[in-house]
């Protein structure tokens, strides 16, 4: 009998490489890993050779960095996504995309389960499974992390280490690292370790060396630079003229951002499971496409539409966050997002400097801004009667003066 196959989401780190040697012993497997590229650059140097030598039967590294910037961080930029008003969602925004290609994989391949290496305290283990279930949801999936024979097993990390020592399988860990890390095309996040006291500092100078996107604001370039992005219904075309795909945008403007200390982050943040957590972010080209987007629907889109869709960012961010990128509800509030970007189109110019994103001019074909009407000087196309706001304050003014009146009364 054919022995089954197991598909498991793979970084080469000490997790994944214990995770894929004790899930080829326990459940007597064949084990093909899967390492998306997204953009982790360096840290998929040597990946198949390790997961081959570490027991995989197959292995797969796609890149994917075009389509996570395509279909994934554009369109949740379109959205304005923003979770708890600071974070841009750079990890959420790329757990439904490895996974999707996960089960891909494993309906190719003929696996019938897929492992991940999440614990059970954190929010990826929910996005990896949410999205299995919303494309594959006849699949298995192995979470080691809860299971109770794993952890009885793996108490610590001194006893993955030894694991690893007494199989041969290489890591280049020998001690609890500061901090733990996750680099992808939009972010990179810094999270446990000496970051889980609120209190340190980790802008302070001694903690220069974490960040690995940004040179820290104090030390950027003390002459500022400016940047001309370009839009077509909401998405970014082109930079300083030039037109550029998706993966070019993001790549570029990390570039910039980084060299002008753009795009830091250090919050406590809500996790979906109930705890709060404390996260560090790099994201400098982000922060950049956030700001530009912006302040190009300042300019093109309707009042009532922007406020429509403002009032579902927080819906929309937390369905990111925790997981329910192909859930219907956030599939639907997509169709609107995308109808409110049809005029969401020309140019804005922005002034990089020390870690700030300043508005230095907007421009569009389609504008909805009039100058003659908007001007405190006299306006010659009479469009605008100032007169006409006595009778559209009183007509708002008189609930006010009601419940005023009602008010008063019941004192007396």
């Amino acid at each position: 009998m054919a022995k089954q196959k197991i598909v498991l989401a793979y970084s080469g780190g000490l997790d994944t490489s214990i995770i894929l040697k004790w899930l080829k012993e326990t459940y007597d497997a064949e084990i093909i890993a899967f390492t998306a590229d997204i953009g982790q650059k360096e840290e998929l140097d040597g990946l198949e050779e390790k997961a081959l030598n570490t027991g995989a039967s197959k292995v797969y590294i796609d890149d994917l960095r075009e389509e996570f910037a395509r279909d994934f961080i554009y369109p949740m930029f379109q959205a304005g996504a923003l979770y708890e008003g600071q974070y841009l969602l750079g990890t959420s925004i790329a757990r439904p995309l490895i996974a999707k290609r996960m089960v891909e994989i494993a309906r190719a391949e003929g696996a019938t389960a897929i492992a991940h290496g999440a614990t059970g305290k954190g929010n990826d283990q929910i996005r990896f499974e949410l999205t299995a279930a919303a494309l594959t949801p006849e699949i298995e999936v192995i979470a080691p992390w809860r299971l109770e024979q794993f952890r009885e097993q793996f108490p610590g990390r001194a006893e993955m280490i030894a694991y690893a020592e007494k199989h041969g399988i290489p890591v280049t860990a020998s001690a609890a690292k500061p901090y733990s890390m996750d680099r992808n095309l939009l972010h990179i996040s810094y999270e446990s370790g000496v970051l889980e006291d609120p209190w340190f500092d980790a802008s302070a100078p001694e903690n220069k060396d974490m960040y690995l996107l940004s040179v820290d604001p104090e030390d950027a370039p003390d002459q500022a630079e400016y940047v001309e992005l370009e839009f077509e219904q909401g998405n970014c075309v082109a930079m300083n003229g030039e037109r550029m795909i998706p993966l070019q945008v993001m790549e570029k403007l990390n570039e910039l951002g980084g060299k002008h200390g753009i795009g830091r982050v250090d919050m406590v943040e809500n996790r979906f499971v109930g705890m709060k957590s404390r996260g560090v972010y790099e994201t400098p080209g982000g922060a950049i496409l956030f700001s530009a987007h912006r302040k190009m629907e300042s300019l093109t889109m309707d009042r009532e539409v922007m406020h429509l869709r403002d009032s579902l960012i927080s819906r929309y961010s937390s369905l990111v966050y925790n997981g329910f990128w192909f859930a219907p509800e956030r599939l639907a509030l997509q169709a609107l997002v995308s109808e409110s970007q049809k005029n969401v189109s020309g140019t804005v110019r922005l002034k990089l400097y020390k870690g700030n994103v300043i508005a230095a001019g907007v421009k569009s074909p389609v504008s909805l801004y009039n100058p003659h009407i908007a001007t405190m000087e006299a306006d010659p196309t009479q469009a605008y009667n100032q007169g006409d706001a006595t009778g559209f304050i009183r007509l708002n003014a008189l609930r006010l003066r009601v419940a005023s009146g009602v008010e008063q009364n019941a004192a007396k």
